[in-house]
């Protein structure tokens, strides 16, 4: 849709440079005193026509053809800016710390249960060395959990 638009302001570009030639090409053959008023009325319309700062300023702050609200460019940083700009990556490392710590906890609980089985259990001492061993580990303490 912008694409579109893009296109329209070039063309009507091309045909206000095409009409300016025209009319200049026909006012030579105009005497003094037309060309004069011709003059006069021209500088007339581009003092009446709003500036061109004034038109984009007001063209800035509404919507867009995509239905997007665009504001000033001219805005600048401020406060509020800087603060909503920060409030998101504040808030995702204030929750990528809290689930580093409720993991950390989880780890620590899960070691501390393990440890308790072990002391507490009569075990031979090959049973130690026997990697599925912390895995047979946790299947007890689950099976215990159930069963409470």
């Amino acid at each position: 849709m912008k694409h579109r638009q893009t296109q329209s302001d070039h063309e009507m570009d091309r045909l206000g440079q095409q009409l300016s030639a025209k009319l200049s090409t026909a006012t030579l053959d105009l005497g003094h005193d037309i060309s004069e008023r011709l003059r006069i009325a021209r500088q007339r319309a581009l003092q009446s026509r709003p500036p061109m700062v004034i038109m984009q300023r007001r063209m800035a702050g509404s919507i867009q053809s995509n239905g997007t609200l665009s504001g000033s460019p001219e805005e600048g940083l401020n406060l509020w800016s800087i603060f909503a700009s920060v409030l998101p990556l504040l808030i995702l490392v204030f929750g990528l710390l809290i689930l580093q710590d409720m993991q950390a906890d989880d780890a620590t609980t899960d070691i501390a249960r393990i440890d308790a089985a072990l002391l507490t259990d009569e075990l031979p001492p090959d049973a130690y060395t026997d990697p599925g061993f912390v895995q047979f580990l946790k299947l007890q303490l689950v099976r215990s959990a159930a069963n409470d």
